[in-house]
């Protein structure tokens, strides 16, 4: 598995923001969103160490702690991630967030205590067309989809995309501003306006601590 970064940090968003984390960050992904903030992770020059699962499990477990995010790129796209999930599920004492960017299919990691914060590529994104929409078919209560939204045109599709497929009353739904391009009092007002009760507007915490473009935080 092609691993560029593991660190420990904080959940800089989703669920459990503000709670330390074991970040396994992989190289590549299938997207070239306009706003990414790890296109230096997708480049075919960047440099990764070659780690099996079971390295991978170890450094986790050298780590002591719980909660552990595996992200990218795309870490849906390593072929022995589904491995790598089922050795951290079996420790019993690990919870895993997957963050994934809505176009590949999730339907086969059907594991208790995976959970899933999962992107719908908004407009401004550049990569709404490939959206995999049969993947709303599998969220739980427990999953998250996020908006990252950057224009009002992206704040309309998301609120389309959220009565389509009623996500409020299937998963978390969170709204997230593309960094420095929306006024994230826009998205509250939308969220106002629009009666959206139970969905969140969340800052990535990690870009206000540290610097933006910091890496391994």
């Amino acid at each position: 598995m092609k691993v560029v970064e593991k660190f420990v940090s904080i959940n800089g968003e989703g669920l459990r923001a503000g709670e330390l984390a074991v970040f396994i960050r992989f190289k590549g992904c299938n997207l070239s969103c306009s706003y990414c903030d790890t296109t230096w992770a997708n480049e075919a020059d960047c440099d990764f160490e070659e780690l099996t699962p079971l390295q991978i499990f170890e450094y986790i477990k050298s780590t002591n702690i719980r909660n552990v995010t595996l992200t990218g790129g795309e870490p849906l796209l390593q072929k022995d991630i589904d491995k790598l999930i089922e050795l951290i599920l079996a420790d019993g004492n690990l919870r895993v967030e997957i963050e994934t960017n809505g176009s590949v299919d999730i339907s086969k990691f059907k594991a208790d205590g995976l959970t899933f914060t999962m992107d719908y590529k908004l407009p401004s994104s550049g990569c709404e067309d490939k959206m995999n929409l049969d993947n709303f078919t599998f969220l739980k209560k427990k999953d998250t989809v996020k908006f990252v939204s950057g224009s009002t045109d992206d704040l309309n599709k998301a609120l389309d995309i959220i009565r389509k497929y009623d996500l409020i009353n299937k998963c978390h739904v969170y709204f997230s501003p593309v960094f420095g391009k929306i006024d994230p009092r826009e998205i509250v007002d939308f969220m106002v306006d629009n009666n959206l009760n139970d969905a969140r507007v969340q800052i990535q915490m990690h870009k206000v601590i540290w610097d933006p473009n910091q890496k391994g935080v």
